[in-house]
């Protein structure tokens, strides 16, 4: 089952669309927003599933669907927590500064809460104030949607509270996240507001590419024309999400629609650090991953972070080529 939300009003018209995302039908009569889906999962899930199956099963069903009229699945939500567990990245993040990572990293995943109030759609662009200094920077994640999640679930039952699955970028300013860590109290203006794919998927979409709480497949990054990178999301992801899952909901029940995140996708190469595609590697899920190498190589970063007019899409595809939650294309753009 495939659900995206078109951009009308805050919360999003709910819609079914077709597994090729060619077709979609309004899912009014069942919940008018994904967040009312969501809070009456159990009741509501069934009803959708059907409206998906008769959409599939007829190719006469349904109307047009143009990605371009999405918001983010959920167009605000009462949590988004992102996690890092793709350690690989961490790792390189501490080692171009010279710094130690401890040896907890491996064992307790790292997480932020991330502002939730103002999701940008899918192709809406990045605006900032100013692209100097402030190091605007792209992350390729992937995300799930949880149902209500009690405090203390263990990583193996949060499994069972995944709903939907869907891609994310989650925007950084990197230029502003030492001085923000170096008070001691987290992210704040250096995480803008994130934007997710036009469609978010049931598990069950996936087939043999779910196990587990990880996603097998390639996750692609092109930025500017050019493919930036394609790590596989499956590789290298030291925490599942069922662990993240019970991470987040340690001390605290989790409402429905928390959006939990991935963290960059990011890949090894040989046990060592990842490589551009042009060298024979799968490439990078963001800027700072290649600046961190190129640093570590050179002692000097050579890849800017973007700047006005530069375009980062994010999308993932199935072993037939199709793509699976649309593609999220952005432009960055200077604040009017």
């Amino acid at each position: 089952m495939k659900l995206a939300s078109l951009n009308n009003g805050r919360d999003g018209a709910l819609v079914v669309v077709s597994d090729d995302l060619n077709r979609m039908l309004s899912a009014a009569d069942i919940a008018h927003t994904l967040q009312e889906a969501l809070d009456n999962w159990d009741e509501v899930c069934p009803q959708l599933e059907k409206l998906a199956e008769n959409l599939n099963a007829n190719e006469e069903a349904g109307e047009p669907f143009d990605q371009a009229s999405c918001a983010s699945p959920l167009p605000r939500s009462y949590q988004w927590a992102d996690g890092s567990a793709y350690v690989n990245h961490v790792e390189l993040v501490r080692k171009a500064r010279n710094a130690e990572m401890p040896s907890s990293f491996w064992t307790d995943p790292l997480m932020y809460q991330g502002g939730s109030d103002s999701f940008l759609a899918p192709r809406d662009p990045i605006v900032m104030p100013q692209d100097d200094g402030w190091g605007i920077d792209f992350e390729a994640e992937v995300a799930v949607i949880t149902g209500d999640v009690p405090m203390g679930v263990s990583a193996e039952e949060a499994l069972s509270y995944i709903k939907l699955i869907m891609i994310v970028n989650d925007v950084s300013l990197r230029g502003l996240i030492p001085g923000e860590l170096a008070k001691g109290f987290g992210f704040f203006q250096s995480k803008p507001s994130s934007a997710f794919s036009p469609v978010c998927v049931s598990p069950d979409c996936l087939g043999d590419a779910w196990k587990e709480g990880v996603l097998h497949l390639p996750l692609v990054s092109t930025y500017n024309g050019a493919v930036f990178g394609r790590p596989n999301a499956g590789i290298d992801m030291t925490f599942n999400f069922g662990q993240l899952i019970a991470h987040a909901a340690k001390s605290r029940p989790l409402c429905s629609g928390t959006i939990i995140g991935s963290g960059t996708v990011s890949n090894k190469l040989n046990d060592g650090p990842g490589k551009p595609i042009s060298e024979g590697g799968v490439g990078y899920s963001c800027i700072a991953e290649i600046r961190m190498i190129e640093t570590i190589e050179t002692g000097t970063p050579k890849t800017s972070f973007m700047k006005f007019g530069d375009q980062v899409s994010i999308e993932m595809f199935d072993q037939d080529g199709q793509s699976i939650f649309g593609k999220i294309d952005q432009k960055v753009v200077q604040q009017s």
